[in-house]
Protein backbone atom coordinates (compact mmCIF):
# COMPACT_ATOMS: atom_id res chain seq x y z
CA UNK A 1 0.00 0.00 0.00
CA UNK A 2 1.31 3.41 -0.83
CA UNK A 3 1.87 5.78 1.54
CA UNK A 4 2.84 10.01 0.78
CA UNK A 5 6.64 10.54 1.85
CA UNK A 6 5.01 13.70 4.25
CA UNK A 7 1.35 13.12 5.66
CA UNK A 8 -0.69 15.91 4.57
CA UNK A 9 -2.99 17.56 7.06
CA UNK A 10 -6.46 15.64 6.65
CA UNK A 11 -9.52 17.35 4.90
CA UNK A 12 -12.07 15.00 4.50
CA UNK A 13 -14.40 15.15 1.64
CA UNK A 14 -17.41 14.61 4.78
CA UNK A 15 -17.15 18.22 6.23
CA UNK A 16 -17.39 17.46 10.13
CA UNK A 17 -20.78 19.80 10.65
CA UNK A 18 -23.27 19.23 7.88
CA UNK A 19 -25.32 21.54 9.08
CA UNK A 20 -22.92 24.54 7.99
CA UNK A 21 -20.83 23.54 5.52
CA UNK A 22 -21.06 21.75 1.91
CA UNK A 23 -19.41 19.33 -0.04
CA UNK A 24 -16.45 20.88 -1.83
CA UNK A 25 -18.09 19.88 -5.17
CA UNK A 26 -14.91 20.05 -7.19
CA UNK A 27 -13.32 17.38 -4.98
CA UNK A 28 -16.46 15.46 -5.42
CA UNK A 29 -16.53 15.45 -9.02
CA UNK A 30 -12.98 14.40 -8.96
CA UNK A 31 -13.34 11.32 -6.91
CA UNK A 32 -16.58 10.55 -8.96
CA UNK A 33 -14.66 10.35 -12.22
CA UNK A 34 -11.32 8.50 -10.64
CA UNK A 35 -14.18 6.01 -10.04
CA UNK A 36 -15.19 5.66 -13.59
CA UNK A 37 -11.36 5.50 -14.52
CA UNK A 38 -11.01 2.94 -12.43
CA UNK A 39 -13.96 0.76 -12.66
CA UNK A 40 -13.53 0.93 -16.72
CA UNK A 41 -9.70 -0.31 -15.99
CA UNK A 42 -10.80 -3.16 -13.17
CA UNK A 43 -13.36 -4.50 -15.96
CA UNK A 44 -11.04 -4.53 -18.96
CA UNK A 45 -7.35 -4.95 -17.00
CA UNK A 46 -7.06 -4.63 -13.53
CA UNK A 47 -5.51 -1.98 -11.43
CA UNK A 48 -8.20 0.76 -11.13
CA UNK A 49 -7.00 1.21 -7.32
CA UNK A 50 -3.98 3.59 -9.05
CA UNK A 51 -6.25 5.89 -9.86
CA UNK A 52 -8.74 6.20 -7.36
CA UNK A 53 -6.28 5.70 -3.98
CA UNK A 54 -3.79 8.71 -5.35
CA UNK A 55 -6.82 11.01 -5.98
CA UNK A 56 -7.83 10.27 -2.47
CA UNK A 57 -3.82 10.67 -1.18
CA UNK A 58 -4.31 14.47 -3.02
CA UNK A 59 -7.16 15.28 -1.31
CA UNK A 60 -5.76 14.80 1.93
CA UNK A 61 -7.16 11.65 2.95
CA UNK A 62 -4.96 9.38 4.99
CA UNK A 63 -3.70 6.23 3.48
CA UNK A 64 -5.46 3.55 5.61
CA UNK A 65 -8.88 5.65 5.37
CA UNK A 66 -8.52 5.92 1.28
CA UNK A 67 -7.25 2.21 0.87
CA UNK A 68 -10.15 0.81 3.28
CA UNK A 69 -13.07 3.28 1.53
CA UNK A 70 -11.71 2.78 -1.99
CA UNK A 71 -11.91 -1.05 -1.69
CA UNK A 72 -15.46 -0.61 -0.49
CA UNK A 73 -16.72 1.71 -2.70
CA UNK A 74 -15.35 -0.29 -6.05
CA UNK A 75 -17.07 -3.31 -5.35
CA UNK A 76 -20.50 -2.03 -7.29
CA UNK A 77 -18.21 -1.34 -10.26
CA UNK A 78 -16.41 -5.07 -10.05
CA UNK A 79 -20.34 -6.25 -9.99
CA UNK A 80 -21.21 -4.71 -13.02
CA UNK A 81 -18.57 -5.65 -14.93
CA UNK A 82 -18.65 -9.05 -13.87
CA UNK A 83 -22.28 -8.75 -14.83
CA UNK A 84 -21.56 -7.11 -18.56
CA UNK A 85 -19.13 -10.36 -18.85
CA UNK A 86 -22.23 -12.68 -18.60
CA UNK A 87 -21.93 -14.05 -21.84
CA UNK A 88 -18.46 -15.27 -21.59
CA UNK A 89 -19.05 -16.70 -18.23
CA UNK A 90 -21.99 -19.43 -19.51
CA UNK A 91 -20.82 -22.67 -18.38
CA UNK A 92 -18.43 -21.64 -16.23
CA UNK A 93 -19.95 -22.75 -12.92
CA UNK A 94 -17.35 -25.70 -12.60
CA UNK A 95 -14.38 -23.65 -12.82
CA UNK A 96 -15.48 -20.88 -10.49
CA UNK A 97 -16.75 -23.46 -7.53
CA UNK A 98 -13.42 -24.45 -7.14
CA UNK A 99 -11.88 -21.06 -7.38
CA UNK A 100 -14.19 -19.16 -5.85
CA UNK A 101 -13.75 -20.39 -2.29
CA UNK A 102 -9.67 -19.69 -2.55
CA UNK A 103 -10.71 -15.91 -3.42
CA UNK A 104 -13.21 -15.30 -0.44
CA UNK A 105 -10.32 -16.68 2.01
CA UNK A 106 -7.77 -15.20 0.21
CA UNK A 107 -9.82 -11.82 0.37
CA UNK A 108 -10.22 -12.13 3.85
CA UNK A 109 -6.35 -13.07 4.82
CA UNK A 110 -5.88 -9.56 3.14
CA UNK A 111 -7.76 -7.41 4.33
CA UNK A 112 -6.91 -8.61 7.88
CA UNK A 113 -3.34 -7.99 6.85
CA UNK A 114 -4.15 -4.68 5.97
CA UNK A 115 -4.96 -3.57 9.26
CA UNK A 116 -2.54 -5.37 11.43
CA UNK A 117 1.23 -5.07 9.05
CA UNK A 118 3.17 -1.91 8.77
CA UNK A 119 2.19 -0.88 5.10
CA UNK A 120 6.15 -0.74 4.37
CA UNK A 121 6.29 -3.99 4.84
CA UNK A 122 4.31 -4.84 2.27
CA UNK A 123 4.49 -1.60 -0.39
CA UNK A 124 8.18 -3.03 -1.25
CA UNK A 125 7.07 -6.69 -2.71
CA UNK A 126 3.84 -5.14 -4.92
CA UNK A 127 6.09 -3.68 -7.93
CA UNK A 128 7.61 -7.46 -7.80
CA UNK A 129 4.39 -9.31 -7.45
CA UNK A 130 2.88 -7.17 -10.66
CA UNK A 131 6.03 -8.23 -12.59
CA UNK A 132 5.33 -11.62 -11.91
CA UNK A 133 1.83 -11.09 -13.12
CA UNK A 134 3.11 -9.63 -16.04
CA UNK A 135 5.41 -12.62 -17.32
CA UNK A 136 2.70 -14.81 -16.19
CA UNK A 137 0.82 -12.90 -18.99
CA UNK A 138 3.23 -12.42 -21.79
CA UNK A 139 4.26 -16.25 -21.29
CA UNK A 140 0.88 -17.46 -20.43
CA UNK A 141 0.22 -19.24 -23.88
CA UNK A 142 3.44 -21.12 -23.85
CA UNK A 143 3.05 -21.81 -20.69
CA UNK A 144 -0.58 -23.38 -21.01
CA UNK A 145 0.60 -25.29 -23.88
CA UNK A 146 3.07 -27.37 -21.75
CA UNK A 147 0.76 -27.47 -19.21
CA UNK A 148 -2.10 -29.09 -21.54
CA UNK A 149 0.76 -31.47 -22.32
CA UNK A 150 1.48 -32.45 -18.95
CA UNK A 151 -2.00 -32.85 -18.16
CA UNK A 152 -2.96 -35.20 -21.02
CA UNK A 153 -0.23 -36.99 -20.70
CA UNK A 154 -0.40 -37.67 -16.52
CA UNK A 155 -3.19 -37.49 -14.40
CA UNK A 156 -1.38 -36.72 -11.17
CA UNK A 157 0.14 -33.84 -12.99
CA UNK A 158 -3.80 -32.25 -13.74
CA UNK A 159 -4.07 -33.09 -10.06
CA UNK A 160 -1.46 -30.91 -9.49
CA UNK A 161 -1.61 -28.26 -12.30
CA UNK A 162 -5.44 -27.39 -10.70
CA UNK A 163 -3.85 -27.07 -7.12
CA UNK A 164 -1.77 -24.47 -8.27
CA UNK A 165 -4.29 -23.00 -9.94
CA UNK A 166 -6.24 -22.44 -6.56
CA UNK A 167 -3.16 -21.85 -5.28
CA UNK A 168 -2.45 -18.73 -7.25
CA UNK A 169 -6.14 -17.45 -7.06
CA UNK A 170 -5.87 -17.64 -3.32
CA UNK A 171 -1.86 -15.98 -3.54
CA UNK A 172 -4.13 -12.83 -5.35
CA UNK A 173 -7.21 -12.78 -2.91
CA UNK A 174 -4.50 -12.12 -0.37
CA UNK A 175 -2.91 -9.36 -2.52
CA UNK A 176 -6.30 -8.13 -3.21
CA UNK A 177 -7.88 -7.80 -0.06
CA UNK A 178 -4.74 -5.98 0.85
CA UNK A 179 -4.14 -3.10 -1.80
CA UNK A 180 -6.27 -4.20 -4.51
CA UNK A 181 -4.41 -2.39 -7.05
CA UNK A 182 -3.26 -4.83 -10.53
CA UNK A 183 -4.89 -7.72 -8.80
CA UNK A 184 -6.54 -8.31 -12.09
CA UNK A 185 -3.31 -8.58 -13.41
CA UNK A 186 -1.69 -10.99 -11.27
CA UNK A 187 -4.98 -13.23 -11.68
CA UNK A 188 -4.78 -13.08 -15.65
CA UNK A 189 -1.39 -14.07 -15.53
CA UNK A 190 -2.27 -17.07 -12.92
CA UNK A 191 -5.21 -18.19 -15.22
CA UNK A 192 -3.87 -17.38 -18.91
CA UNK A 193 -0.84 -19.93 -17.37
CA UNK A 194 -3.22 -22.45 -16.26
CA UNK A 195 -6.14 -22.36 -18.37
CA UNK A 196 -6.97 -23.12 -21.46
CA UNK A 197 -9.66 -21.09 -21.80
CA UNK A 198 -10.14 -18.13 -24.03
CA UNK A 199 -8.62 -14.99 -22.88
CA UNK A 200 -11.72 -13.13 -23.09
CA UNK A 201 -13.15 -15.70 -21.09
CA UNK A 202 -10.52 -15.98 -18.12
CA UNK A 203 -11.33 -12.20 -18.20
CA UNK A 204 -14.59 -12.55 -17.29
CA UNK A 205 -13.52 -15.51 -14.79
CA UNK A 206 -10.76 -12.73 -13.49
CA UNK A 207 -14.29 -9.88 -13.17
CA UNK A 208 -16.01 -12.41 -10.85
CA UNK A 209 -13.31 -13.55 -8.37
CA UNK A 210 -12.01 -9.88 -7.79
CA UNK A 211 -15.72 -8.84 -7.05
CA UNK A 212 -15.40 -11.78 -4.25
CA UNK A 213 -12.22 -10.64 -3.28
CA UNK A 214 -13.33 -7.03 -2.73
CA UNK A 215 -16.70 -7.86 -1.67
CA UNK A 216 -15.55 -10.07 1.44
CA UNK A 217 -12.05 -7.31 2.30
CA UNK A 218 -15.22 -4.65 2.19
CA UNK A 219 -17.36 -6.87 4.41
CA UNK A 220 -13.93 -7.59 6.87
CA UNK A 221 -13.36 -3.58 6.62
CA UNK A 222 -17.25 -2.75 7.89
CA UNK A 223 -16.93 -5.20 10.80
CA UNK A 224 -13.33 -5.23 11.78
CA UNK A 225 -12.56 -0.73 11.12
CA UNK A 226 -15.59 0.89 10.69
CA UNK A 227 -13.63 4.10 12.15
CA UNK A 228 -11.78 4.05 8.65
CA UNK A 229 -14.17 4.11 6.77
CA UNK A 230 -15.31 7.36 4.94
CA UNK A 231 -18.76 6.56 3.75
CA UNK A 232 -19.43 9.40 1.54
CA UNK A 233 -15.53 8.48 -0.60
CA UNK A 234 -17.29 5.05 -0.27
CA UNK A 235 -20.49 6.58 -2.13
CA UNK A 236 -18.51 9.18 -4.78
CA UNK A 237 -16.43 6.39 -5.77
CA UNK A 238 -19.20 3.35 -6.26
CA UNK A 239 -21.43 5.90 -8.22
CA UNK A 240 -18.08 6.31 -10.62
CA UNK A 241 -17.24 3.02 -10.46
CA UNK A 242 -20.74 1.38 -11.31
CA UNK A 243 -20.71 3.67 -14.70
CA UNK A 244 -17.16 2.80 -15.43
CA UNK A 245 -17.73 -0.73 -15.01
CA UNK A 246 -20.41 -0.98 -17.62
CA UNK A 247 -18.19 1.06 -19.69
CA UNK A 248 -15.44 -1.34 -19.42
CA UNK A 249 -17.60 -4.34 -20.48
CA UNK A 250 -18.55 -3.10 -23.40
CA UNK A 251 -15.35 -1.80 -24.54
CA UNK A 252 -13.59 -4.97 -22.85
CA UNK A 253 -15.36 -7.54 -24.54
CA UNK A 254 -14.76 -6.08 -28.03
CA UNK A 255 -10.75 -6.12 -27.91
CA UNK A 256 -9.03 -9.04 -29.63
CA UNK A 257 -6.78 -11.39 -27.14
CA UNK A 258 -3.85 -9.84 -28.69
CA UNK A 259 -4.90 -6.48 -27.96
CA UNK A 260 -6.00 -7.21 -24.74
CA UNK A 261 -2.97 -8.90 -24.06
CA UNK A 262 -1.15 -6.09 -25.20
CA UNK A 263 -3.34 -3.84 -23.41
CA UNK A 264 -3.10 -6.07 -19.72
CA UNK A 265 1.23 -5.59 -20.52
CA UNK A 266 0.87 -1.89 -21.28
CA UNK A 267 -0.71 -0.90 -17.95
CA UNK A 268 0.91 -3.39 -15.95
CA UNK A 269 4.40 -1.60 -16.77
CA UNK A 270 2.71 1.69 -15.87
CA UNK A 271 1.52 0.11 -12.44
CA UNK A 272 4.93 -1.20 -11.54
CA UNK A 273 6.92 2.58 -12.77
CA UNK A 274 4.02 4.39 -10.60
CA UNK A 275 4.83 2.65 -8.10
CA UNK A 276 9.12 2.64 -8.03
CA UNK A 277 9.11 5.84 -9.31
CA UNK A 278 6.15 7.69 -7.26
CA UNK A 279 5.88 6.04 -4.19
Amino acid sequence: MWTPHRRRPHRRLRPPDTSSSLVPVPDALLVILAGIGAGTINTVVGSGTLITFPTLLLLGVPPVTANVSNNIGLVPGSLTGSIGYRAELVGAWPDLRRLAPMSLLGGVAGALLLLVLDPDLFRAIVPVLILIGLVLVVTGPRLNAWANRRRAQDTASARGHERAMQAGVFGAGVYGGYFGAAQGIILMGVLGALSSHPLQRLNGYKNVLATIVNAVAALVFIVVAPDQIDWLIVLLIAVGATIGGVIGSTLGRRLPAPVLRGVIVVIALVAVVKLVAFP
